[in-house]
């Protein structure tokens, strides 16, 4: 029973970071139209510079500026890569141009820091188990948690109840009416678009606390946290965290009884929402009907 829930625990913690994932991918696919095929690599470059301006920082500074600097690194990416393929009509522009971004995002972390793993260091008392019994049950893993559910609450009310939030869900709808309203909604993309780059950094500095760090941890990320998206249902927030919750747990238990299916029952999962229910747990219905 101990090691269920030990796996089980171990599971939700990797959907939290699919979850947060999921969710920077949904905001850039709904707004942007872009398959952001590089949001690991942005998760890669918010944890890099958490590790490098730890020492300077110490860890909540570093936790706070790694994501803020991969979502100004994504505004540049947005403005000057992606902007110029939003006149095309055809999304295969864009997943190219990310996936080949991504490939250079790996290749310059392990040239700038290497090939070779490096731990992230947490503070000493938040690695400390909460009890004997459970000990897997560390204050990092529930700082994790906790930040997520801020996270996501935080981001709710954004989009609920700001201007910007606002018009972000105005334009998922309909863009070229939100753009004859006068909204500038080449800023409105840009700014999106940086909202998501900052989930996946902030994505990246937590997992580097339970993970380490490696130049390829976004790609071993990425396309679970897909999978996230259309099992919760592509254009629902909601159901990207659902997703990603699902997916995270359904792969701890599955260790416990049958390890080497731990990665084969996400796509499992996958399969079975969209025979039963094409569009999602949550999706909006004839996206893929």
């Amino acid at each position: 029973m101990q090691l269920l829930l030990f796996n089980a625990f171990n599971g939700l913690i990797q959907g939290v970071f699919y979850a947060l994932m999921a969710l920077g991918l949904a905001l850039i696919l709904s707004l942007n139209s872009v398959i952001n095929m590089a949001h690991g690599g942005f998760l890669v470059i918010g944890a890099y510079l958490a590790y490098t301006l730890a020492p300077y920082l110490g860890f909540w500074g570093a936790l706070v500026v790694g994501p803020i600097g991969a979502a100004v690194i994504g505004l540049f990416v947005e403005r000057i890569l992606i902007r110029p393929l939003y006149k095309r009509p055809d999304p295969l522009y864009t997943l190219l141009l990310t996936f080949g971004l991504a490939l250079i995002i790996e290749d310059l972390t392990r040239t700038i820091w290497g090939a070779q793993g490096l731990p992230f260091q947490v503070p000493a008392a938040l690695n400390s188990p909460i009890s004997s019994v459970l000990f897997f049950i560390t204050g990092y893993r529930l700082l994790v948690v906790g930040i997520t559910m801020a996270v996501m609450l935080g981001l709710y009310f954004l989009l609920r109840y700001s201007r910007l939030g606002i018009r972000i869900r105005a334009g998922t709808l309909d863009l070229e009416t939100v753009s004859a309203l006068g909204v500038n909604i080449y800023l409105l993309r840009a700014l999106n678009f940086g909202l998501g780059c900052l989930l996946a950094g902030l994505a990246g500095v937590l997992a580097a606390g339970i993970l380490g760090l490696t130049p390829p941890m976004g790609s071993s990320l990425i396309m679970p946290s897909f999978v996230a998206i259309i099992v919760g249902g592509v254009g629902s927030l909601v159901g990207s965290i659902l997703g990603g919750l699902l997916i995270g747990v359904a792969a701890g238990i599955t260790t416990t009884y049958y390890p080497a299916a731990s990665e084969a029952v996400i796509y499992l999962i996958m399969l079975i929402v969209l025979v039963i229910r094409p569009r999602g747990l949550l999706g909006q219905e004839g996206l893929f009907e």
